[in-house]
């Protein structure tokens, strides 16, 4: 029996199928995107020779992209921009780089809370961002996100840095739950409990764990559920078995969740194509790619997890409105100057 993400159902067709939600149409797609997965190559394949539209790929830095259709302006040959996280989605939006998309299948199949409020964009798959501890010198994990600045964690904590977007958004959340001045009182503490300045990527902060520089780390679940079913160069079996995870908050406002996420560009010479692209993405044979292929949770409930994802656990997530967290970023990054956080 496939293991199921404990996430609310909404409007789950039972009979949905990739041929089912996307017709036959010729033509192309121009698809820019900061997805840097090979096996992401299986789902543009697939919506290929289901739909005959060639699916022509600008790939690069989420940022650099922005600034590439923003010049490019009514000129743009972008159809769809699909990126990770919601900060950079809402600076596409903010930017008038998107449009409203009125889709009854992705509005039956994405639950409300992973979509724009005016429909520019969806979130098509998710990473939780949890705690991860040294299992051999913390005896009692931080349970929730507001621990990681209790006292006792002091010179523990490794994080990433506050220009990166996880920070920004998950900053962004607690804003919106426990108000700027109680997040911006949380900050300073966490701050004062680093190990090290905030650096480098998610690997980075588990492998800080693994080094023995920190004990207390940051990072999105699909990172350490990659490095289970695929191993890590600078990781030994006995370096993993012995990082420990905590889903935080789960007697509150549940785990944070970011999303990787997509929407029809404002100015899509293909915007039919561009359209059919995102139900296509919502199909349940697209959504068991993103968690086999990428260790990610899926953003349509019901779809079962690759076995990696699995035996992470289930969970509260949370389900605050991706919008609000978008309306949030630039008291998240007022919040983090005012810590001093790096």
């Amino acid at each position: 029996m496939p293991v199921r993400l404990s996430l609310p159902l909404a409007g789950l067709t039972a009979a949905a199928t990739l041929l089912g939600s996307v017709a036959y149409a010729a033509g192309e797609l121009n698809l820019y995107s900061s997805r840097h997965y090979d096996t992401d190559e299986r789902l543009y394949s697939d919506f290929e020779e289901a739909t005959g539209i060639t699916v022509n790929r600008i790939e690069g830095n989420a940022d650099e992209l922005i600034a590439r259709m923003e010049a490019e302006g009514a000129n743009s040959p972008a159809d769809v921009f699909l990126t990770v996280d919601t900060v950079r989605l809402a600076r596409a939006k903010d930017l008038g780089l998107l449009q409203s998309v009125d889709s009854p299948i992705l509005e039956g199949r994405i639950p409300a809370y992973l979509q724009d409020d005016d429909n520019q964009w969806f979130g098509f798959s998710q990473r939780a961002r949890i705690l991860f501890y040294d299992k051999t010198d913390v005896e009692n994990p931080p349970a929730t996100y507001q621990d990681l600045a209790k006292p006792e964690y002091e010179g523990m904590v490794c994080i990433r840095s506050s220009t990166n977007v996880y920070t920004q958004n998950i900053v962004a959340a607690l804003i919106e739950h426990l108000g700027e001045e109680a997040v911006t009182d949380w900050a300073k503490a966490v701050v004062g409990n680093f190990a090290r300045a905030p650096q480098g990527g998610d690997t980075d902060q588990l492998r800080g764990i693994a080094s023995g520089e920190c004990d207390i780390a940051m990072s999105n679940t699909y990172y350490y559920a990659r490095a289970t079913r695929k191993g890590d160069s600078t990781m030994s079996e006995e370096d993993l078995a012995n990082i420990g995870w905590v889903f935080p908050n789960q007697n509150s406002i549940g785990a944070h969740m970011n999303i990787s996420g997509g929407g029809v560009a404002a100015n899509a010479p293909n915007r039919d194509n561009a359209v059919k692209f995102l139900e296509y993405l919502s199909s349940v044979q697209a959504q068991e790619y993103f968690s086999a292929g990428n260790d990610e949770y899926p953003a349509v409930p019901g779809v079962g997890l690759s076995p990696s994802v699995a035996a992470l656990g289930i969970f509260r997530p949370d389900v605050i409105d991706l919008s609000a967290i978008g309306n949030n970023v630039d008291a998240a990054q007022r919040v983090l100057t005012a810590a001093g956080w790096e």
